[in-house]
Formats: C-alpha cells, sequence, structure tokens
C-alpha cells in the first residue's frame, strides 16, 4: 500500500474513533440520566459494542500496516477469533442464567 494511501487511512479510522468516543460519552450521559429497571443492562450494552468498536479500531490499524494478503489474512481471523471468544465469555452467564430459568418454570409442569 502507497504511504499516502496509508497515512489517510490511519487518519480516517482516528477520525472515525474520535467521533464514535463523542458518541459513546453522550449515551453514557443520557443513560445515567435517565435511571430506570433498564439502566444497568444498558450500561452493559453500551460498554461491550464500545469494547467491540475499539477492538475494531485496532484491528483497523494493524490491517493498515499489513505488508501482504496473507498478513492482512491473518490479523483478521486473530481478530474474529478473539471476538469470537469474548462473546462467549460474555454471554455464556447470561445463558446459563437463561437455561436455569427456564428449566425452573417447568419443574413440576412436564
Amino acid at each position: 500500500m502507497p504511504a499516502e494511501l496509508r497515512d489517510l487511512a490511519e487518519k480516517t479510522i482516528e477520525q472515525a474513533e474520535k467521533a464514535f468516543g463523542m458518541f459513546f460519552d453522550a449515551a453514557n450521559k443520557s443513560i445515567a440520566s435517565i435511571p430506570g429497571p433498564g439502566t444497568e443492562m444498558s450500561k452493559q450494552a453500551l460498554s461491550l459494542t464500545e469494547q467491540n468498536m475499539k477492538a475494531a479500531f485496532e484491528n483497523a490499524r494493524k490491517l493498515v500496516h499489513a505488508t501482504d494478503v496473507q498478513e492482512a489474512m491473518r490479523i483478521q481471523s486473530e481478530f474474529l477469533k478473539s471476538q469470537f471468544t469474548n462473546a462467549g465469555e460474555t454471554y455464556a452467564p447470561d445463558y446459563r442464567r437463561l437455561m436455569s430459568a427456564a428449566k425452573d418454570s417447568t419443574k413440576g409442569k412436564i
């Protein structure tokens, strides 16, 4: 990739990251200003989304510096693997709670 194009890509990633940062700041303030039963869940969802976006921006930076297609494929493969691992670790407790609640709700009914 030509140096000029690489520089442009880096600047674009940086600008997009700043814009998302401003969005997340505003969203966090908005959630905090409206307390309610779903507030904590909304905060968690926003936090997970923010973590995923940060990981995506970091991945984009790595891809910009890839020297060939094989390296780009390796970087993307590692990113997807880490995203799947993180999702599994994040959502497994919720899934177990959901399955437990479903099992408890059917006790004595079958």
